[in-house]
């Protein structure tokens, strides 16, 4: 990782978030059922101490909900141990490094998953939808961005809220995608260690080995977007 930036997040929170939250999702409530348990407006903040830090860890600093990235516990020759970090905004979406000094007390974010699933796509907007209260959540195609390639109808994922807003979603690490269209498989060519382009039934274009064929069906990882095996 580079070097140290030092930065107040609070520059990156402005006022216009309040703005973000009220525009960015848009969630439209069809039918709720008694008994059903209701969700937290506001956020349960937990204390941590820096050595806790860890990837994928949610931390509240400066008002804002940020997702560890990356971290690094350094023990300098002289001075302080600290604890450098990799972080992600949730509300704007930017990435900076951030350091903690060792021991020091933190905030984790109650940043809470529900599975929704995505029923279609409405013009612009994705909606997904509780299948328990048949709640729908609307996200714009700005807010979904590069994960509607692996988007499909029926497809459950995890929708994140903070202080009751929804702050982003989770794409199934693993997914199934039929090929629609890549170049003749080599027949009996499974061992080699080439591979080829091949479009997927969402429009994403994956690289497979020259074996696959156009209507074979083969899990891909959302992480990397990198082919795992025939499906």
């Amino acid at each position: 990782m580079a070097g140290t930036l030092s930065f107040n997040v609070s520059s990156c929170v402005s006022s216009s978030s309040n703005m973000l939250f009220k525009s960015k999702f848009n969630v439209v409530p069809m039918r709720v059922l008694r008994g059903m348990p209701s969700r937290s407006r506001f956020s349960r903040i937990y204390a941590l101490s820096s050595n806790d830090i860890k990837v994928g860890i949610n931390l509240e600093v400066d008002g804002a909900p940020w997702r560890v990235l990356e971290f690094l516990h350094v023990k300098p020759g002289k001075g302080a141990a600290f604890v450098r970090t990799k972080m992600k905004n949730y509300i704007t979406g930017n990435t900076v490094e951030k350091t903690f000094r060792a021991g020091s007390t933190i905030s984790e974010a109650n940043v809470m998953k529900e599975s929704k699933q995505f029923t279609y796509k409405d013009g612009s907007q994705f909606v997904f939808m509780d299948l328990a209260s048949f709640e729908e959540i609307r996200l714009n195609e700005s807010d979904v961005g590069g994960k509607t390639k692996w988007l499909k109808e029926g497809m459950d994922c995890n929708v994140l809220f903070w202080n009751g807003k929804v702050i982003d979603f989770e794409l199934p690490i693993t997914v199934k995608l039929t090929v629609v269209d890549v170049d003749p498989g080599l027949k009996g060519d499974t061992q080699s260690g080439g591979s080829k382009p091949a479009t997927l039934d969402t429009g994403a274009v994956v690289n497979v080995p020259l074996f696959v064929n156009v209507g074979e069906k083969i899990l891909v990882d959302t992480r990397t977007g990198q082919y795992m095996s025939r499906a």
